[in-house]
């Protein structure tokens, strides 16, 4: 009796051992080596280089708002992809509007 109880339960010092196949969820298809994403992303293009957009007016406050997110930040390059060059004007432009109070600092409470 004593050897049926020992042949069932296993040690519990002993590491177990895991499967080396699929999860549960089943094979990868992720985004890793030898797997293909889900989905595919569209490399962003300066809306100013294409429009040809060289300086970029501080009063046009629609354009500006654009870029400016719903609490009042700037938002960086790789979320619009704007390129280097006209994120710093624009960055120069968004400043100057809020200045000179066409653009809000901060959203209120």
């Amino acid at each position: 009796m004593a050897d049926e109880i020992q042949a069932r339960a296993p040690e519990s010092g002993a590491p177990q051992q895991q499967s080396s196949g699929p999860g549960p969820r089943g094979p990868r298809s992720g985004g890793g080596p030898g797997g293909r994403g889900k989905f595919f992303r569209r490399k962003k293009v300066c809306k100013f280089c294409t429009e040809k957009i060289d300086a970029i007016p501080y009063r046009d406050v629609r354009l500006l708002q654009q870029f400016v997110a719903e609490r009042g930040k700037i938002v960086p390059r790789r979320l619009t992809g704007v390129c280097t060059t006209h994120q710093r004007r624009l960055t120069r432009a968004i400043k100057q509007a809020r200045n000179i109070a066409l653009l809000p600092f901060t959203t209120r409470h």
